[in-house]
């Protein structure tokens, strides 16, 4: 028990740098769509449920971001520019949400 600071520290191991090498030849490329390494992986794996995930929560803070705007609007003040702009971006966001639940390039994979 105890917290991660009371816990001996572990020494880190370090990996060696490549070595240098004085040739005037430059490395061959990767091939054109091919990942270099695992550490590339997409962003999003495009599964159902991280979409579902992804989108309703963009369309949640879209919504919210709009009421903020819309609330002093509803009280009776005159809109400013600053709160147009903040309705128009809490509709992107929103928008932004439903395009990822829609999936229209139809790349999104059901994981069972």
């Amino acid at each position: 028990m105890g917290s991660f600071l009371s816990q001996p520290l572990e020494p880190i191991k370090v990996a060696a740098p490549p070595e240098v090498t004085n040739s005037a030849e430059p490395l061959p490329l990767a091939a054109p769509g091919a990942p270099t390494s695992p550490a590339e992986a997409p962003l999003l794996n495009n599964c159902w449920s991280c979409r579902v995930l992804s989108g309703s929560g963009l369309i949640g803070a879209g919504g919210y971001v709009y009421w903020v705007a819309r609330k002093p609007m509803k009280l009776g003040y005159a809109p400013s520019p600053g709160t147009i702009t903040q309705m128009v971006v809490g509709i992107s966001i929103a928008c932004w949400g439903v395009i990822i639940l829609a999936d229209p390039k139809g790349k999104a994979f059901r994981a069972d």
